[in-house]
C-alpha cells in the first residue's frame, strides 16, 4: 500500500527527488501546511487572545496526542519548547550542586554533546561518557548527578538496552535520569507507564511526528528538578506563584516552560496526528511499513563493501565503512538524499515511500 498521496506537496515539489532521510529532514505531509495555515488564522482573528486559544486548546491537544503515543499517566507532565537544547539548559539549571557530575553515552547527538563539551571544558559540569552498552553499568557505581541517554542513537541507530535499570536509580535529589527519544518517539512504540514518574523524556516533531521544527517537548517527572534556575515567565502558573516568596513555579511540567515562543510547529504537530488517527495509522503500523522497505534494501545487498551498524529500532540503515562518503556522494549526485555522519551513511525509511522508491534507488546504486 502506498500513502505518497499524503505528502503530494512535498513529492511533487522535487519529482525526480529520491528522499531516503527522514531520520535527518522527514518530508512534511500535506496536513502540516493545514495546521501551519490555521496558526496563521488563528493569529489574524485573535490577535492578543490568541495565547488565550493556545494554552486552552492548542497545547493540551498537542498534549493528548503525545501522552498516547508514550503512554503517560498526566498531560499536565508535558511541555514544549522551540528545541531539546533549550530543556537540556533548564534540566542542568535545575541542579543544586556547583558541578554536577554527568553521565552519557559517548554518541550522543549535538544538541547535548556539544553543549556537555562547553561546560566541561568551562568547569560547569564534571562529564563522563562511556560507549552505550556500558552506560547502565556505570551509571549502576552511583557517582552521578544527571544520567543523559539517546533511547536510539542519531549516528548508529543503536537502541538504549536499559531505560528501566536507569529509572531505578532516579531520585528527586539526584541522580536525575533524561532520555533523549528523538529517534524513537514515533519511530517505535514506546511505552513508558511504567517509568513516567521517575525519568525526564524529551523529543520533538523535526523527524517521526513529520510536524517540522518548533515543536519539541518534554515531559517531566513530578517532584523532580522543581525550580529550573534558567527559567522563564510562562513557567508561573498563577497569581499565586507571585506570592510564593520569590520565582514561582508551576508545579508541572510548565516548570520547564521558556518565555514567547513561535507556536506554530505545534499546530503543525496537531494537524499531523490527526491525519494519521484519520487514515489509521499508529506507531506501529508505520514501523513495519518501514521495516519492510529496508528488508527489500538489504535483500539486494547493494553495497557489500559496508557493514550493518543499526539496531533494529532505528528507522534508518546505518552503514558504516571506508567508502561510504564515497557512495554518499554518488547517491548525492544522482538525487538520492541520505546523509553521512563520518564513515557512516545513513539511509531512512518512511510513510511516502513504497516498492517502486526501493526499486528506484536501487537502480540509480547500480554501476
Amino acid at each position: 500500500m502506498s500513502w505518497k498521496h499524503l505528502f503530494s506537496r512535498s513529492l511533487s515539489a522535487a519529482p525526480g527527488r529520491l528522499h531516503f532521510a527522514a531520520h535527518s529532514h522527514h518530508l512534511w505531509p500535506d496536513a502540516s501546511w493545514d495546521g501551519q495555515a490555521q496558526a496563521l488564522d488563528d493569529a489574524a482573528r485573535l490577535a492578543d487572545y490568541k495565547w488565550d486559544h493556545i494554552f486552552a486548546e492548542v497545547i493540551p491537544e498537542a498534549q493528548q496526542h503525545i501522552v498516547r503515543e508514550l503512554a503517560l499517566p498526566d498531560p499536565a507532565s508535558i511541555a514544549f519548547a522551540p528545541n531539546t537544547h533549550d530543556f537540556l539548559v533548564r534540566i542542568v539549571s535545575a541542579l543544586p550542586m556547583a558541578q554536577p557530575r554527568v553521565l552519557a553515552s559517548d554518541g550522543e547527538f549535538h544538541s547535548f554533546r556539544r553543549q556537555a563539551l562547553r561546560w566541561a571544558e568551562s568547569g560547569r559540569i564534571a562529564l563522563t561518557t562511556v560507549p552505550l552498552e556500558r552506560l547502565a553499568a556505570e551509571a549502576e557505581g552511583g557517582a552521578y548527578d544527571l544520567i543523559f541517554a539517546s533511547q536510539v542513537q542519531f549516528n548508529s541507530g543503536q537502541a538504549l538496552d536499559g531505560i528501566e535499570r536507569l529509572a531505578t536509580l532516579a531520585r528527586p535529589e539526584g541522580p536525575l535520569v533524561v532520555i533523549d527519544g528523538y529517534h524513537g518517539f514515533m519511530a517505535t512504540p514506546t511505552d513508558l507507564s511504567a517509568l513516567a514518574e521517575r525519568i525526564f523524556y524529551l523529543s520533538g516533531g523535526y523527524k517521526y511526528a513529520m510536524a517540522g521544527e518548533g515543536a519539541c517537548f518534554l515531559h517531566a517527572p513530578p517532584g523532580f528538578a522543581p525550580r529550573p534556575e534558567v527559567t522563564g515567565w510562562y513557567a508561573a502558573f498563577d497569581d499565586l506563584a507571585a506570592r510564593q516568596g520569590g520565582v514561582g513555579y508551576a508545579p508541572d511540567g510548565r516548570r520547564f516552560l521558556g518565555s514567547t515562543f513561535d507556536p506554530s510547529g505545534i499546530y503543525r504537530f496537531n494537524a499531523v496526528q490527526r491525519m494519521l488517527a484519520s487514515e489509521g495509522l499508529t506507531t506501529a503500523q508505520i514501523s513495519a511499513h518501514c521495516n519492510t522497505l529496508k528488508a527489500r534494501f538489504l535483500a539486494a545487498d547493494p553495497y557489500p563493501d559496508l557493514h550493518v551498524i543499526s539496531g533494529k529500532q532505528a528507522r534508518f540503515l546505518a552503514l558504516q565503512g571506508s567508502r561510504a562518503p564515497e557512495h554518499y556522494a554518488s547517491l548525492k549526485a544522482a538525487g538520492v538524499v541520505t546523509d553521512l555522519r563520518g564513515d557512516v551513511l545513513r539511509i531512512g525509511f518512511a510513510l511516502y515511500q513504497d516498492d517502486a522508491d526501493i526499486d528506484a534507488l536501487l537502480a540509480r546504486i547500480a554501476p
